[in-house]
């Protein structure tokens, strides 16, 4: 809240905590965000996912691709060659998140500062 602006009232704090929360739901996890990120800057495929997302196993990349794909975040193309090939890409909803990444990353870069002149203090 800033400095000169009203409280907020009980309904309009009720509202934003109900969108936050459902943000929150769609978009939960360690994984959602980055692979979001990872799909946005190019189309990839599953090992190319996983080998750029380091740390995510097998079994919750695959989970978390499909969620994604459930709520419209990315499209998965199967294309019939051999062996199949399965590309993963950012759909247009994906882009509507842009600035909510951007804000999290400016905020992740702050806190990271913050971290750090605190470990410095004797």
């Amino acid at each position: 809240m800033m400095i000169n602006e009203p409280p907020i009232s009980t309904a309009e704090c009720t509202s934003s905590l109900r969108n936050v929360l459902d943000a929150l739901y769609v978009l939960n996890g360690k994984w959602k965000l980055a692979l979001i990120l990872c799909l946005v800057e190019s189309p990839r495929r599953f090992n190319e996912i996983q080998h750029q997302m380091t740390g995510i196993s097998s079994k919750v990349l695959a989970k978390e691709l499909k969620d994604l794909e459930l709520n419209d975040f990315i499209t998965r193309k199967v294309y019939p060659t051999t062996p199949v090939s399965i590309i993963y890409e950012a759909t247009e909803y994906s882009q509507t998140l842009r600035n909510v990444i951007a804000e999290l990353s400016a905020w992740g870069e702050q806190h990271r500062e913050k971290i750090k002149q605190s470990m410095r203090r004797p």
